[in-house]
């Protein structure tokens, strides 16, 4: 099951307290899965078609317990992708007319493309209307991959009402147009985060904060395993440039020539390859501290110099 499923089956579990926000999230759900249909005579029929069960049953459940509308189930399988789809209808009927105005689809004789205010007069339907227009057709990719939000909307009004909706709440998204519509989106796991909180899919919320947590460590990880590789690199480098002027040294004069404190740490050193500098100074008898074991290396190094000139 893909993520946006999971967060869909935990959002269509949420039951509405106030009949008022039960609206909103019809409104949401029939605005951006349905499809109107109508004639001169005034008989509409509206079909409402989802890929997830959950989803499927709560319209049918909100369209029946707060308007009394009947409904037409048909589960329907697509052959091609394995998938199953289902198509909810609300056939002609007498109250339907009245429903569709009520829910912002009817300004008189022509569909209403934005959000209608009625439908969301405080937060507590503004963010019903918002879990609506998730369940309807949102997408959120997984989050061991990109932080990644989505909502699709078949008019920019549509998706300016809904981007002002979150914006409400403080999360910022932004808006494109697509080729069949807009689209409503957003990246990084901080607004994602906030709007599942803010519309109760807590469990999927909690998944999020820990892969979240874990890309941290892990990046944390990798950051302190690259600082100290390139360190071993650097010193490493370091040490081979040490030894190569020690041979110069020791090819020209011979080490005897260098008085005995820098003799005795040439020789340390070429012993001691793979050592710091700091275990170079720990190794020393007696012990060298840094300035001590910092100021030998660049005598030594200015002398291979000035024999190579």
């Amino acid at each position: 099951m893909s993520f946006t499923a999971e967060v869909r089956d935990e959002l269509a579990r949420i039951r509405e307290s106030r009949i008022e926000c039960s609206k909103a999230e019809l409104a949401a759900l029939v605005h951006l899965e349905g499809t109107l249909g109508g004639s001169r005579s005034g008989h509409y029929r509206v079909e409402v078609a989802t890929e997830n069960a959950p989803v499927a049953r709560k319209i049918i459940t909100l369209a029946h317990n707060v308007y009394g509308l009947k409904t037409e189930f048909t589960p329907r399988r697509n052959v091609l992708h394995k998938t199953n789809n289902y198509l909810i209808t609300f056939p002609s009927q007498s109250a339907l007319a009245k429903v569709l105005d009520e829910l912002g689809m009817m300004g008189g004789a022509n569909p209403y493309w934005g959000v209608l205010p009625a439908l969301v007069p405080d937060d507590e339907c503004a963010i019903a209307y918002l879990r609506g227009a998730f369940l309807g057709a949102g997408f959120i990719a997984d989050p061991k991959g990109d932080f990644h939000f989505e909502i699709s909307v078949h008019s920019e009004q549509l998706g300016d009402d809904i981007l002002a909706l979150m914006q409400r709440f403080d999360i910022e998204p932004k808006i494109i147009p697509r080729r069949n519509g807009w689209t409503i989106y957003m990246k990084g796991i901080e607004p994602i985060i906030d709007f599942l909180a803010l519309v109760g899919a807590h469990n999927a919320l909690l998944r999020a904060e820990d892969v979240r947590v874990y890309k941290s460590m892990r990046n944390d990880v990798n950051r302190r395993v690259n600082a100290e590789v390139a360190n071993q690199m650097k010193a490493t480098d370091a040490a081979l440039s040490q030894i190569e002027s020690i041979r110069t040294i020791d090819e020209r004069v011979g080490l005897d020539s260098l008085p005995r404190a820098l003799k005795e740490f040439a020789r340390l050193r070429l012993a001691n390859p793979e050592l710091s500098l700091r275990e170079l100074g720990e190794a020393a008898k007696p012990p060298l501290s840094k300035s001590a074991v910092n100021h030998r290396v660049r005598r030594i190094e200015e002398v291979a110099q000035s024999l190579s000139e």
